[in-house]
């Protein structure tokens, strides 16, 4: 059986953000790989007024409890409030997931 997968997803306001987060969390072990998507746009209300930013997109592969890895990714987040979503993977190709696990000192 494999290791079993988590992807979670952040955003931050800026490239230097996202790449400062993506290797904090990769050399501590907290995830084994993150993907940075940019630029995405968001629109949303924050505080009664409408925001409309362009922001970069994490996504976070990790065999960590999503918990744990909350709690890395809260500590290093600029954010007030982050946006935070995680989800077990479906299907994992066996060889990906080990190596995930070992990523993310879980093997």
């Amino acid at each position: 059986m494999s290791t079993p997968v988590t992807i979670a997803l952040t955003t931050v306001g800026s490239e230097e953000d996202a790449a400062r987060i993506a290797r904090h969390l990769v050399e501590t072990k907290a995830a084994a790989c993150v993907s940075i998507v940019c630029p995405v746009r968001s629109v949303y209300s924050w505080k009664g007024e409408m925001q409309d930013e362009c922001e970069w997109l994490l996504l976070i592969k990790t065999a960590r409890p999503a918990g744990e890895l909350h709690d890395a990714l809260r500590s290093v987040h600029p954010y007030e409030v982050p946006e935070f979503l995680a989800f077990p993977a479906s299907f994992a190709d066996e060889a990906y997931a080990k190596w995930v696990g070992e990523g993310s000192g879980r093997e």
